[in-house]
């Protein structure tokens, strides 16, 4: 780990212009990623410019019945907050699926967004990786892929987006709050994170110096029937092989909408709302969660260790399904 200076901040303006006294500052709250990657060598910040004190701890109603959730309010107080519990379950469920309760503890919903991937050559400063070193290769195409992604890849990065919570919030069509040198604005979730495409070391689409303030969560009617599974390889601590997040509104045994993200499989949540539509006023059987499942795995692909995962995640959309619409137990 290099050396760095410290400052902590209590608004905005401060914290901005801490980021233009330095030459590789990085803003830090819980640290629950960042100080691995230090550890590592993989982030090498002059200056840690400490967040955890700006007013971003709310939980807020929305005037339209959605609900606010602070950037730094942790996962923990996220998950078991009564709120989110009884009006959004499945993202209490699948932020308790993730990490340990230590980290929970520490990690706050924004951090939760801006996590790194979890693979392995990322981690080895040792070999070639674009995500880290534009432009140095990827070492993870003819390499040991088995954790690796099978939809939205590039020649330049198969890398995988390792949260819970932002499979969850990709499904209830979350929404980003950022503020900056240039104000605020707002990120629709499926627009926040990116493909890896020809530069793989942007995960997401935030400016310069932004800072997340908040998620806002839309009003829906999932709380009913509603799903997290996380297929993974073993039954705690370990990041998904593949997760699906399912959300339907039904109306006896008919599906009137539904919302299905995956988790494990791309760069970011993966979402393919022309699939889910083959669901819209469908029954909610067999036959049909196989047609959906068929349609988001299209256009998957293997790259050897990891081509398991295209026939196992059709299996995981058909049973978070048959889970949500109640024709199995949940896990």
């Amino acid at each position: 780990m290099n050396r760095f200076t410290f400052a902590s901040v209590t608004d905005i303006s401060t914290a901005i212009a801490e980021l233009d006294e330095h030459d590789t500052p990085k803003y830090i709250a819980g640290g629950t990623n960042l100080l691995d990657l230090m550890k590592v060598n993989v982030e090498k910040p002059d200056h840690l410019i400490d967040i955890s004190n700006l007013a971003f701890n709310q939980l807020e109603e929305l005037p339209d019945g959605g609900l606010r959730l602070g950037a730094l309010i942790t996962n923990a107080e996220t998950a078991w907050n009564k709120q989110v519990k009884t009006r959004y379950p499945l993202l209490s469920k699948a932020i308790l699926s993730g990490a340990s309760a230590q980290l929970r503890n520490m990690a706050t919903n924004g951090g939760n967004l801006l996590q790194r991937t979890r693979c392995y050559y990322f981690y080895d400063t040792a070999t070639p990786c674009n995500k880290r070193e534009p432009g140095s290769g990827c070492s993870a195409i003819k390499g040991y892929n088995r954790i690796h992604a099978i939809l939205g890849a590039s020649e330049d990065c198969i890398a995988t987006h390792p949260s819970d919570m932002c499979v969850a919030l990709a499904a209830l069509d979350a929404v980003v709050n950022v503020t900056g040198r240039d104000g605020d604005r707002s990120i629709p979730f499926a627009n926040f994170h990116r493909l890896p495409g020809d530069r793989p070391d942007l995960d997401n689409t935030l400016g310069a110096g932004e800072i997340i303030t908040s998620v806002d969560l839309p009003p829906n009617n999932f709380a009913q029937h509603f799903e997290y599974l996380k297929v993974r390889d073993r039954a705690s601590y370990a990041f998904a092989l593949v997760s699906v997040a399912v959300a339907l509104e039904m109306d006896g045994n008919i599906m009137t909408k539904a919302r299905i993200a995956l988790g494990g499989v791309a760069h970011k949540p993966w979402r393919n709302t022309e699939a889910e539509n083959l669901l819209t006023n469908q029954v909610a059987v067999m036959e049909n969660f196989k047609k959906v499942a068929d349609a988001i795995t299209k256009d998957a692909l293997g790259y050897g260790d990891n081509s398991f995962k295209i026939e196992l995640a059709k299996r995981a959309v058909i049973r978070a399904l048959m889970q949500a619409a109640g024709l199995e137990v949940q896990s």
